[in-house]
């Protein structure tokens, strides 16, 4: 190729890469209303977890008189301090809670996405029948009734903490995307590699697939870690003991003693004193608080390998 024709090609490939830029150049105006777009967003988000903190820290004479306030008028800390007052009971409920989306957390990561990885090998010969298995729970649902009549008639789990646990810990959705994401970013080469080399399908996904998989694995734990967290139903169908209640649905049970107080006043004078003295209102709130704090704390430690795990796959280039 002459000196020429080397300058024409190198001229068209700049003139080329300088319009792929100009197509995908944002202009000034379109990304000052991005930016507009996103405070909005922000601020949407962010609004309401202030004005629940706000009311929380409000007095309950302010609340009667002004109703719900983004600055209340008198600040009070009486609400933190009734939940204070019943520390040992919810301590012992928020031990359950992190042990119970500890565990289930780490079993149903381990179960998902190794129910993905096989699902994901084209090599398998059962994968088309588990593929129906694991997609008609998605469709279909066999009802409370069911579920209960397995895990207490016949697995008699109740009022143990494996019935908080095994009800969440693997679902049909969380596997159908662990199997796509290894479909489309485990490389088929890899696995056949490892084979001639002598290594196990669990050494395979021990050693291989673990290690470049942190993104959904990530993905699917932060799921786990949600759903674990707010869970308060698998508790109140299935827990008696008072020991082995969760944090969600103890206070799910204060908010409805609250109400009960309320609105019985003949229960009994010493009872209804007890309903005047705490802070009913500014109560739900906190409790609204307590329990969102923790979460909102753990998801910057997800957020890097959330985020790659959601766009994984979406760019090719």
């Amino acid at each position: 190729m002459s000196n020429a024709e080397k300058r024409r090609a190198r001229k068209e490939s700049q003139d080329s890469g300088a319009a792929i830029l100009h197509l995908n150049r944002i202009k000034p105006a379109t990304n000052a209303i991005f930016n507009v777009l996103f405070v909005i967003l922000s601020f949407i988000c962010i609004f309401p977890v202030f004005y629940v903190i706000m009311i929380s820290v409000s007095s309950e004479e302010s609340i009667r008189l002004n109703g719900y306030a983004l600055w209340p008028e008198t600040f009070s800390s009486s609400a933190y301090m009734f939940l204070w007052n019943e520390r040992g009971t919810i301590f012992q409920a928020l031990l359950v809670s992190i042990a119970v989306t500890v565990i289930g957390t780490v079993l149903g990561v381990l179960l998902t996405t190794s129910m993905g990885y096989v699902l994901s090998r084209p090599q398998y010969r059962l994968r088309g029948f588990f593929n129906w298995v694991v997609f008609i729970p998605m469709i279909f649902n066999g009802g409370m009734v069911a579920n209960y009549v397995v895990m207490v008639n016949m697995l008699h789990l109740n009022d143990t903490i494996w019935s908080l646990i095994l009800p969440l810990a693997v679902s049909s959705f969380n596997v159908i995307i662990c199997k796509t994401f290894f479909r489309t970013t485990i490389p088929d080469s890899i696995i056949e590699s490892a084979k001639i080399d002598g290594a196990t399908q669990l050494t395979i996904f021990g050693r291989i697939v673990i290690p470049i998989s942190k993104p959904v694995f990530a993905t699917i734990g932060l799921f786990l870690t949600f759903g674990y967290w707010n869970d308060w139903f698998q508790s109140s169908l299935y827990i008696n003991r008072s020991d082995l209640v969760s944090l969600q649905a103890l206070l799910n049970n204060m908010m409805k003693n609250l109400d009960y107080i309320a609105n019985n006043p003949s229960a009994g004078l010493s009872l209804q004193q007890y309903r005047n003295s705490m802070p009913s209102e500014s109560v739900r709130m906190a409790i609204a608080v307590v329990i969102v704090v923790p979460i909102a704390c753990a998801y910057p430690f997800f957020q890097k390998y959330f985020i790659s795990g959601l766009t994984i796959g979406a760019v090719k280039g």
